[in-house]
């Protein structure tokens, strides 16, 4: 795991991993002792280079992870795997960390179980979160500069709503943490900026009830923003208890993480990943 560059113009080695490679600070002071390079020699972060010297960063720590416990019981689902990242499809009814109720069974105890069966001294590092009931792509960093540089990445969510719903538009009303509730959001004047591109694909019926297959683009990352949103302009999420009402058509908010694409890092390759719709979903679209 090492990152390489090769310097355009005099400066510090410092400079280079702050303003060239993007290394957080925090991030320096582990590497700085033993963990750069300047053309295959050990360097210090003060000296300078010059043009056409190649910087490399040897980000291959073992790490441990304590505090995870690995559950050979939960399967995870890999659609995209590098020596980097992990990406993995969420199925529904798990969270995707432990909590208070599901100390063993997240996610992030079956990832435990994986990277301790295949030699991968990592810690358990989320870049991105789904709700319990929400299944789709979940990516987990194998490096902390990953989980520290992947912030840029367009999410597509599929949902099934009530109602029918037709056209495009753009949702654009921020969202805070709903009065003496610690679960549940709300759109709110005070709360955090919040976006949401839908366009209407499909307007079926099932048993006299209307349903609309949209598809959701998030332009930020709000608890909830697509289940929030949805219901603030009353075409709530089928399933949804929390923003809308129970259903006898599926057990769950209908709603999928499907497709995720980023520049990776490290590579600087297009990442263009798609996870299959849940049969849940699929049987009620079809």
């Amino acid at each position: 795991m090492k990152l390489k560059h090769i310097v355009k113009q005099r400066k510090t080695v410092k400079q280079v991993l702050r303003e060239d490679l993007s290394i957080s600070e925090r991030l320096c002071k582990k590497i700085k002792k033993d963990r750069i390079f300047v053309n295959g020699k050990l360097a210090k972060d003060y000296q300078e280079v010059n043009e056409n010297d190649i910087v490399e960063v040897d980000l291959d720590f073992n790490e441990t992870c304590e505090n995870i416990i690995p559950n050979s019981n939960i399967k995870i689902d890999i659609l995209y795997e590098d020596e980097w990242l992990l990406i993995v499809n969420k199925q529904a009814f798990i969270p995707v960390h432990p909590c208070m109720d599901c100390y063993e069974g997240s996610l992030s105890n079956g990832v435990k179980y994986y990277f301790d069966t295949h030699n991968i001294n990592k810690k358990i590092r989320i870049v991105n979160r789904l709700d319990k009931n929400t299944t789709g792509i979940v990516i987990f960093a194998k490096s902390e500069y990953i989980q520290e540089s992947l912030i840029n990445y367009q999410k597509e969510y599929v949902a099934i709503v009530e109602g029918t719903l037709t056209g495009e538009g753009i949702i654009n009303e921020p969202i805070s943490r709903k009065d003496k509730s610690i679960i549940e959001r709300c759109v709110s004047v005070d709360g955090q900026t919040a976006i949401t591109e839908y366009k209407a694909i499909k307007n079926f019926t099932i048993n006299n009830t209307k349903l609309s297959l949209v598809k959701c683009i998030l332009k930020t990352g709000r608890t909830h923003q697509i289940r929030v949103h949805m219901s603030y302009i009353n075409y709530p999420l089928v399933g949804d208890s929390l923003y809308g009402q129970k259903s006898n058509l599926i057990e769950r908010q209908a709603l999928h993480a499907y497709h995720i694409q980023f520049t990776h890092p490290v590579t600087r390759q297009v990442i263009d990943i798609t996870a299959l719709i849940p049969k849940d979903m699929e049987n009620l679209i079809k």
